[in-house]
């Protein structure tokens, strides 16, 4: 079994409390005996994979799979062409370097409900909308890689894994995959698709 949950923010991607004051996956109706596959932190939301079947974890998370994910990304700052560039080239972060990926401008911004509780706003900076696809899923990836091109994230979503998409799927809710759709996630993004 593969289950699709909208992560809401503030969620755990565990089923045990950490101590935190934030939720842990046990709050919610999610079927028994399923586990997360790879993980979102707590400040981010979106799509998160769960299974009762270990081959899933082999089949998705290991590196030699290039697995694609996309994120949407709400970041300080207006997203330059050159930014986008470097985002998509690929960075030395924590003395790594990351893959290159592929890193778009969401114009016009995607039309997402508000976050709960609302991310921080200044009225003197701008903010924007990006895109990043990856292959790759390290520790708060995606935020350092905003963060070392002058994008400070504001908010954070996984949309897709796959060719799998989060779609209208409220916050906090689960779904149990079709077959097609567990064959949808195990592919690339459709052509003619960002």
């Amino acid at each position: 079994m593969l289950v699709a949950f909208h992560k809401p923010w503030g969620v755990l991607s565990q089923f045990t409390p950490d101590g935190s004051p934030h939720r842990p996956l046990a709050d919610f109706p999610l079927p028994p005996h399923v586990y997360p596959l790879g993980r979102l932190d707590a400040d981010s939301e979106g799509l998160l994979l769960l299974s009762d079947d270990p081959a899933w974890n082999a089949r998705l998370l290991h590196p030699t799979r290039a697995h694609p994910r996309e994120y949407w990304v709400q970041v300080e700052n207006l997203a330059t062409p050159e930014a986008l560039q470097r985002l998509a080239a690929g960075l030395t972060i924590q003395g790594q370097r990351t893959l290159p990926c592929r890193a778009w401008l969401l114009d016009p911004p995607p039309n997402l409900p508000p976050r709960t509780p609302p991310i921080r706003v200044r009225r003197s900076i701008p903010d924007c909308w990006i895109a990043l696809e990856l292959i790759e899923g390290r520790n708060r990836q995606v935020r350092r890689m905003t963060a070392a091109v002058g994008l400070p994230t504001l908010r954070l979503l996984r949309v897709r894994i796959g060719a799998f998409e989060l779609g209208s799927l409220p916050p906090g809710s689960a779904h149990v995959l079709t077959a097609a759709e567990e064959r949808a996630v195990l592919q690339p993004l459709r052509p003619g698709r960002h």
